[in-house]
């Protein structure tokens, strides 16, 4: 079997048009149409981008962005206007307006746009469960706004290889190239998550394995992005590893392998050798998991670290140091 081939969703054409597509699952009333008053298309200009493909020189794939605070600031994933050299927005009434590029977050790839137009702002949704009914709205392969709705397939998905800090929303709502940064949202229209990336093998196509910002971490950046610039991270002050492979059939966690000394792993009491088996209430296999559940965090924040150590479980306050 062909190993999974991780693609960014992006998109090729520009066509005007909303579509609402609602497979076997949550039905259309389950959607809030108010949603679409608060998600633009983005139409990023790259440099060289587009020449002999049939598309304006220096046109670029489409995304998607989401009104996210006061002041006409939108969000949406970096990968859209990583490379571009000027921004419009398509607004829900047709007309285009320029943005302009106000932060950026690599390791979780969010970036803020921010334009002159204020928007009606989606309200950030609390944690979903499993199977709870959502719905994606975004600019896919650039035909304008259409909606796809399903269900919440996972929670907290980390380590997947897009992105160094990563806590997604898996769904199964039809997600294709230019729905970066689209809005997932529940049936009252709050915001899930932001649409970031698909899940497949040979092509761009909607295998219904795709992964959106969970609303927290969007959240996290976001205040962090508007208030300093940048997003300002903790450090624990401590090193995880996978467990070995003979470990596996008895235990289930991480094996903390170094902790520095005065720092913040060492002040909540965390030793070499013992066994993390959850970050914050979130068990955890991977290293990516601890760090995601640690990252939702700010300096200073306190963070609790579950581990058995000599057989006992164990649960420590660590204060994230700057």
């Amino acid at each position: 079997m062909a190993a999974p081939i991780l693609r960014r969703t992006f998109a090729l054409v520009a066509l005007l048009g909303i579509a609402l597509i609602t497979p076997a699952g949550p039905r259309a009333a389950d959607f809030e149409p108010g949603v679409l008053n608060s998600v633009v298309s983005v139409l990023p200009l790259w440099p060289g981008y587009g020449q002999g493909r049939q598309l304006p020189p220096g046109a670029a794939p489409e995304g998607t962005a989401v009104a996210i605070a006061e002041g006409g600031y939108l969000v949406t994933a970096h990968h859209v206007v990583a490379r571009a050299k000027s921004i419009k927005v398509r607004l829900p009434d047709g007309r285009e307006v320029s943005a302009e590029l106000a932060g950026v977050d690599r390791p979780s790839d969010l970036a803020l746009l921010k334009i002159a137009v204020d928007l009606p702002l989606l309200p950030y949704a609390p944690e979903p469960a499993l199977a709870d009914p959502v719905c994606a709205v975004g600019n896919q392969f650039g035909l304008d706004l259409s909606v796809t709705c399903g269900v919440v397939s996972a929670v907290h998905r980390a380590g997947t290889g897009f992105n160094p800090i990563e806590d997604f929303i898996q769904t199964d709502a039809v997600v294709n190239p230019g729905a970066s940064g689209g809005a997932l949202v529940d049936p009252q229209g709050r915001l899930v998550g932001l649409l970031s990336a698909i899940f497949t093998k040979e092509s761009d196509a909607n295998i219904g394995v795709n992964f959106a910002v969970s609303a927290g971490l969007v959240q996290r950046v976001v205040e962090d992005l508007l208030a300093y610039g940048e997003v300002r991270r903790g450090r624990p002050g401590f090193g995880m590893a996978p467990l070995e492979p003979e470990e596996r059939g008895r235990w289930s966690g991480l094996r903390l392998w170094g902790v520095q000394p005065g720092g913040a792993g060492a002040a909540a009491g965390l030793k070499v050798g013992d066994l993390i088996t959850a970050v914050d209430g979130r068990p955890v296999r991977k290293v990516a998991e601890a760090t995601s559940a640690i990252q939702l965090k700010r300096p200073g924040e306190v963070v609790e670290i579950t581990v058995l150590r000599d057989e006992q479980p164990l649960t420590l306050r660590l204060t994230l140091a700057p």
